[in-house]
């Protein structure tokens, strides 16, 4: 990605390790500030190896937990500044529908952050025709959400990165890290120094944290992302204009479904189980088609109550990364040894919409100044023994 005829500089005042939308974003932070910034991916660009490819994601401003919701103000003001700065439309508003059980803490929670009132099945059913809601159910609305071009947004974040003179090299792995007043990082093809690192390298940073030390609780998931005809073209009511949604408390989908309209594809609807298989992320691409994916019949049952305009089987299928924590809390700390090597990880399937915090908040750490937002459920700490021996 860099220009052929830039000349290959070996130090930076940082070095961000990873170009997804965590890493592209945090790189284009400290590039606002006027931080020479390199920005190193592994794989050449653009790529569907990681977390961050695909056409869509949902953003949303619904959060049971209150330290996300939040962050949701600043994440569409920031959206919205990058699409102003390109002209390049990111986000389309199509509203989204939180499904659950009545008392389900989550969807309560939901709820009185958005300040609404509960819709029960023949509201939902009125209003969004192509759902269809079981009997005692409730649903919540929250008519910010909508849905960001994943793809189109890290083309940009990174264009604007090195608008604002950054350097992105891919296809260049990251071989060693050597700690220091000045961190060593030796690639497959050069050797860079700069006296602050950032890592956001995904499903990798398991791995590669070891060799600094920290034994970081990461496990890298391959999700089963599944595309879904209707029945009869039209007849579901699953066009562009209608909502995302997202389970919460279901019995039947205990780790939460959620849905895109068709979008990425004309006339399938886009939904996924928000769980998946463990996996090595360098042996992704070796899992043998015949593999069992109980994740589809999940969803194949799923659809048969909650969406019967849609056929049971999926047309298309694809696959992503999830890099989870336990907690599914992001980690956005410094090393607790090194504390001018900062890692951001374990976006748990739902960090794509927030890079634009995380970034900024990944970007002050690396500065050493007051973080904008309270870090606590955040910290490398609240896992107990991450600290061995390097």
């Amino acid at each position: 990605m860099s220009a052929p005829s830039q000349p290959q500089k070996s130090t930076y005042d940082v070095i961000v390790i990873g170009a997804g939308i965590q890493g592209s974003f945090t790189a284009y932070h400290l590039a606002q500030r006027h931080k020479d910034t390199l920005l190193l991916e592994q794989f050449l660009l653009p790529h569907s190896r990681g977390s961050s490819h695909g056409q869509s994601r949902i953003i949303r401003s619904a959060y049971p937990q209150e330290y996300y919701s939040r962050m949701m103000p600043d994440c569409f003001r920031l959206w919205q500044q990058l699409e102003a700065e390109t002209g390049t439309t990111l986000y389309r508003k199509t509203g989204l529908v939180l499904l659950g059980p009545p008392g389900e803490p989550e969807l309560e929670a939901c709820r009185r952050s958005l300040g609404v009132e509960f819709l029960d099945p023949a509201a939902l059913s009125q209003r969004f025709p192509g759902f269809r809601l079981q009997a005692g159910q409730v649903a919540v609305l929250d008519s910010t959400a909508g849905v960001l071009f994943a793809d189109r947004a890290l083309r940009v974040v990174q264009e604007l990165f090195r608008r604002h003179g950054g350097t992105l090299r891919d296809g260049e792995k990251v071989l060693r890290i050597e700690p220091g007043a000045t961190v060593t990082v030796t690639t497959t093809a050069g050797v860079y120094k700069a006296p602050r690192l950032i890592i956001t390298t995904g499903a990798w940073t398991g791995a590669f944290v070891e060799q600094l030390g920290l034994r970081l609780p990461l496990q890298p998931l391959r999700i089963d992302v599944c595309y879904w005809r209707e029945k009869q073209p039209g007849s579901a009511g699953l066009g562009s204009v209608t909502p995302c949604f997202l389970t919460l408390g279901l019995s039947e989908a205990p780790h939460g479904i959620y849905g895109l309209p068709s979008i990425e594809y004309p006339g399938l609807m886009k939904l996924c189980h928000h769980h998946g298989s463990p996996i090595d992320p360098e042996k992704r691409d070796q899992v043998p088609s015949s593999a069992p994916r109980p994740d589809i019949a999940v969803l194949s049952s799923f659809i048969s109550s909650y969406l019967p305009g849609l056929e049971t089987q999926p047309a298309v299928m694809e696959t992503c990364l999830y890099t989870n924590t336990p907690d599914e809390d992001f980690i956005l700390d410094r090393h607790p040894k090194f504390s001018n090597i900062v890692i951001g990880a374990g976006f748990s399937g739902h960090g794509f919409k927030l890079a634009p915090v995380v970034g900024k908040l990944l970007c002050e750490l690396s500065l050493g100044e007051e973080p904008s937002y309270n870090m606590a459920h955040f910290a490398i700490t609240r896992f107990p023994g991450v600290l061995g021996a390097a």
